[in-house]
Parts: structure tokens; sequence; C-alpha cells
């Protein structure tokens, strides 16, 4: 996918936004324990190749930013304008941030990204939990940890015993078993057990067993939240998120076993193409030293990050937190993701003193983040000197357009169609965080996060209020 500058963002009208709009369907409502808003991806054309690699193939495409719909971004302002606009948002914003609805506690981060110059802010270094909005940090660490156009891999190798080959999962949280791909390209098993079978009969294989290693990730599988429908057992080997219907996003209920499901539907593939699967799949290693028999590809990570953040998908989340871990010599372990992603951002030259990372997705409410830290991290995903950070701009919802922000400043705000944010919502937890660009054409980053609210819909119309005062003063 293409890398845009901060300056190539340009704005569009209303017309750009409607045609964003129509790859949307109606988001989900809100749930208890980790609230997120989910709404369907639109499914996407089978790209040929179905993810696979191909000997001579085409490979397969990142899947499209959404179209830019910030206006012209600014050169940036004099002191004396800047200190004039300060005001201004002091003056639109702190009516609005004591708003009992928002809770008892609120804090805000305003930053003009083109000079790093801090507009407004209120408790902004303050930890809080952050519920969703984390995963623009998880999406940041990722992308400087593995670059946009990483692809995780799932093969197929010989295993230890006669006529075995093994599934290898690599955490590709895009792998699909359907036929046809239920939201953009990404790894398939479906153009994976045709390459194998391909392999097999030209070696004069006509039988195999079936093994499968998902041990690439270590600790607990299951997030601390519990079981739950907004999120799968954290597995290195899961097809469709472990969705028990054929959603796409959105909460549902998930299989017990990801991956034992996703070998049994690998070898009902095999045995459609003519291979004889005998035995039940169990798990099994690779030979030593086998080079794979074919391989699918999940979707680039840019795209990856774009679809996480657009639906606020948690089991996307889990699986860029574990491979920012694999990327920094930590176990991929809820443990050694947190480590690592604080290390990264740390690394981007962000402030991350007092923060704690302790899963990827926000729905852990030992998770803490500063509004300062988010600005911070779109700062710099907006800057010049890191490109590989854009897909945290182009993957945010575009306010009454697309994903989680579809209904929210929609109609006649001035945010609608001009601010890209990312929700977060747990029980007595709203937070906002975003870029939005005023009516001067700078490009601004907020952050506004909050906690013990009296309820979600009166919390999110007052953080709805403070992103429009922000597109709307000069």
């Amino acid at each position: 996918m293409p890398l845009v500058k901060t300056w190539q963002l340009i704005a569009g009208s209303a017309v750009a936004g409607l045609a964003l709009s129509v790859t949307a369907v109606a988001a989900a409502g809100p749930w208890d324990s980790g609230q997120r808003k989910a709404e369907r991806d639109r499914a996407a054309s089978w790209i040929v190749g179905g993810g696979a690699d191909h000997a001579g193939g085409r490979a397969p495409q990142a899947a499209p930013s959404a179209p830019g719909v910030l206006g012209a971004v600014g050169a940036g302002t004099g002191s004396g304008q800047a200190a004039a606009a300060s005001d201004g948002l002091a003056a639109a914003l702190a009516p609005l941030l004591a708003d009992r609805a928002l809770g008892t506690v609120r804090t805000a981060s305003v930053v003009d990204t083109a000079t790093g110059q801090v507009l407004y802010e209120s408790g902004a270094r303050d930890a809080m939990t952050p519920a969703s909005t984390v995963k623009i940090a998880t999406a940041a660490a990722a992308l400087a940890a593995l670059g946009p156009e990483h692809r995780i891999r799932t093969t197929v190798v010989p295993g230890t015993a006669p006529g075995q080959i093994v599934l290898v999962g690599g955490g590709d949280p895009s792998l699909t078993a359907r036929k046809k791909a239920p939201a953009g390209s990404g790894g398939s098993l479906v153009a994976l057990a045709a390459d194998t079978a391909r392999a097999l009969k030209a070696a004069g294989t006509a039988s195999v067993s079936l093994g499968y290693d998902d041990s690439l990730y270590t600790g607990p599988a299951r997030h601390p939240i519990g079981v739950n429908p907004n999120i799968a057992l954290v597995t290195a080997l899961t097809a469709d998120e472990g969705r028990t219907d054929e959603s796409a996003s959105g909460p549902v209920d998930r299989v017990e076993d990801p991956s034992g499901e996703a070998a049994r539907a690998f070898a009902a593939l095999l045995a459609e193409r003519g291979v004889k699967v005998t035995g039940e799949p169990v798990r099994a290693r690779p030979a030593e030293g086998a080079q794979p028999l074919a391989t699918t590809r999940s979707t680039p990570l840019a795209g990856l990050v774009e679809r996480m953040l657009t639906n606020s998908d948690n089991d996307i989340a889990e699986a860029l937190a574990r491979q920012t871990a694999l990327a920094s010599g930590q176990p991929a372990s809820f443990e050694g993701a947190e480590k690592a992603v604080a290390a990264r951002l740390a690394g981007l030259g962000l402030d991350v003193a007092g923060s704690r990372f302790a899963d990827g997705s926000g729905l852990a409410r030992a998770d803490k983040v500063s509004a300062g830290l988010l600005t911070g991290v779109l700062a710099k995903a907006a800057g010049p000197d890191h490109p590989e950070l854009r897909p945290v701009l182009t993957g945010l919802p575009v306010a009454g357009f697309t994903g989680t922000l579809r209904s929210r400043n929609a109609g006649t705000s001035p945010a609608a169609g001009l601010l890209r944010a990312k929700t977060g919502t747990l029980t007595g937890v709203n937070s906002l965080a975003g870029t939005v660009v005023d009516p001067s054409g700078r490009l601004l980053a907020f952050a506004f996060l909050t906690a013990n609210s009296p309820g979600a819909e009166g919390a999110e119309k007052g953080l709805d209020k403070l992103a429009a005062a922000v597109a709307a003063t000069p």
C-alpha cells in the first residue's frame, strides 16, 4: 500500500467521505467487559494466488488505504498565532471537559503535529486506562519493529514421522479457511492446501498424516479477561479468528480449540484435493531443517494495522503485539509483548514512563497510557521521519463515515469527514484519540481519556463534542 506523507493527505469533499461510507456495514452496538464497536469489512474480491506463494504468480496485495479526507496541512504558525490558537482551544475545551457525563477523571492533550507544540493539555501525563485507544500504540510498535510490508507466513513442512506433514502457524490473524476471503486478502488455507496437494502429488504421495505446530506463542493463550466473545484464544495457528459463524468482525462465540480446528479444516481441504489424510490431526514438530512444501502469507502489516484500527479488532491487536515481541527477541506472550511494545515506543523517542501495555487490544484494565503519549505517537506517525508509521493514521476510522466512528460526529458536525480517531470503551472508561485538520489547515493530534463515567452514551457524546471543538476552533 502506498505510504503517503502528511501533506499528501489532501482535503476531500463530502462525496469522497460518502464513498468511504459505502464500504461500511452497520456497526455493532457496545457491550460490557471490554466494549468495542465493530463493523463488518466489505468482502473483497478474491485475489489471484489467494494469499499464497505461487511460483511466478502475483503476490498478495496490500489492503488499500482509506482515501484521504483530511484537509491540507498548514506550514505551522508563528508564536503569536500559536498562542492565540492555544487560548482559543482552552476557551473551547475547558467547559466541555468539565461535563459530568465524562466521569470523575478527565485528561486531554492537543498537539500541532507539524511543530510538536502543545496547544492544550490537562493531566496530559497522567497514566489512565485507555481501553481500545491503546491499539494506536500497538500499531506503532508493530510497524516500527517489522515495517508496513511485512507478511506473516503459515507453512506446511515434512514432519518427523514417516508420511507426516505439519501445518506450522506463524501467528497470521488474517488466516482464513473460507473459499472466499471474508475481509480482504490474507493467508488462505484453501490456497495452501492446493499448493500442498500439488507438491505431494508431484512427489508421488497420495496419503499423509497431518500434524500441526502452534508453539511459536508461549504463555497463557487465554486473555486475562476470560472467555469473552470479543476475543479468541491467542494462538499462533487460528483460522477466521476462531469465529463460530460467518462474521468477519464484532463479538461472537469462539471455538474452544482454534489451532486444532484450523488443522481439521486444512485436512478437509486436502481431502477435497485428492490427498488422503489418515487419522486426526495431532500436535507435532517439523523435521529438523525441513524446507516448506507450501507457504501462504498474511495481509501486509500495513493492511492488518488498518483493519485493526478501523474495526477495533482485538484478535489482530494481540497478534501484532506478539509479532512485535518476536521481532524484538522477547517471548511471544502477554509479558513479552508488553516489554517489546514499551521498548519500541521508547525507541521512537516517546516517553513511556508510567505506561503499561498489559495487552495489545486494550481489553485489560491494567493497561496504562497518558493522553500525551497517544498524541506523541500520532505526531510521530504524521511526521516526515517515520513514514513506516503512516498506516496508524490511514487506519483510523473517519468521523461520520467508517468503522467505529461511522455514526459519531456525523451529518452536520464540523468534524464529519475531517476527523480520524480511535475509540475506546470499557465499563466506566471512555476515550478518543486521533487527528483532525483545523480551520487554519493544521493537522492536530488529540487524545481525551476519561474514567468513572456514569454511562457510555453520555460519555461518547461528551468526547464527540470535544473532538468537534478541536476541528472547529481556528
